[in-house]
């Protein structure tokens, strides 16, 4: 039973809104002739210039030129993005409907370690949904690469907090990385650190 002091929900996207596929990801690089990619694709944080994407230090074409080098050879932009998008699976219905359910009764802000490239995806693939879009089910948005710092690091969520006021013991967190969490607990917020796939609805019965 979820606390009735909570009055704000942050949440995360990746693995907690919309389905991760890091092992289809991989194959999709490896197709493509890029060694070793496994080693720098993590389903919560990534490495090397995957981060330095992610937190927005290098910019899409950047990026893309990054795993042209990996690769040796030249590749189209359209297949290194489909490629990095096959990471991303999709967002239940049921989820994009009880975020709506959800705004009615809290301040709902969502906060992601992500890149532009899954992002634009994401507001063209998951979150366009009758009629809807991806400002209809949040109060504000936090994402890593727009804000050049990541989770876990605290100063991501000192950044949340601070440009929106609302007070961490009456903020629920749900991550599905237990180090953002951690994090996220050490500075006074709830937690809660949902499973692959789960249906985390119950918390609010």
């Amino acid at each position: 039973m979820l606390d009735k002091n909570i009055k704000n929900l942050l949440i995360d996207f990746g693995g907690v809104l919309i389905d991760l596929d890091r092992r289809r990801c991989i194959e999709q690089f490896r197709r493509l002739g890029m060694p070793d990619v496994e080693n720098m694709l993590h389903d919560c944080r990534q490495e090397g210039f995957f981060l330095l994407h992610e937190k927005g230090l290098i910019s899409n074409a950047e990026f893309r030129g990054h795993i042209r080098q990996a690769i040796g050879r030249p590749v189209d932009d359209a297949d290194i993005d489909a490629a990095w998008n096959s990471f991303l699976d999709s967002i239940p219905a049921y989820k994009l409907d009880f975020l709506l359910e959800l705004r009615k009764h809290y301040k709902l802000f969502l906060l992601s370690n992500t890149n532009a490239i899954h992002w634009d995806y994401a507001c063209r693939h998951d979150f366009s949904r009758d009629r809807h879009c991806v400002t209809d089910y949040f109060d504000r948005i936090f994402l890593s690469y727009r804000m050049q710092m990541a989770k876990p690091d605290a100063e991501i969520f000192r950044a949340v907090l601070n440009e929106t006021g609302i007070r961490p013991e009456e903020t629920l967190f749900i991550d599905d990385a237990a180090a953002n969490c951690h994090t996220a607990q050490s500075l006074g917020l709830n937690t809660y650190t949902p499973q692959a796939h789960e249906d985390w609805r119950h918390l609010f019965q």
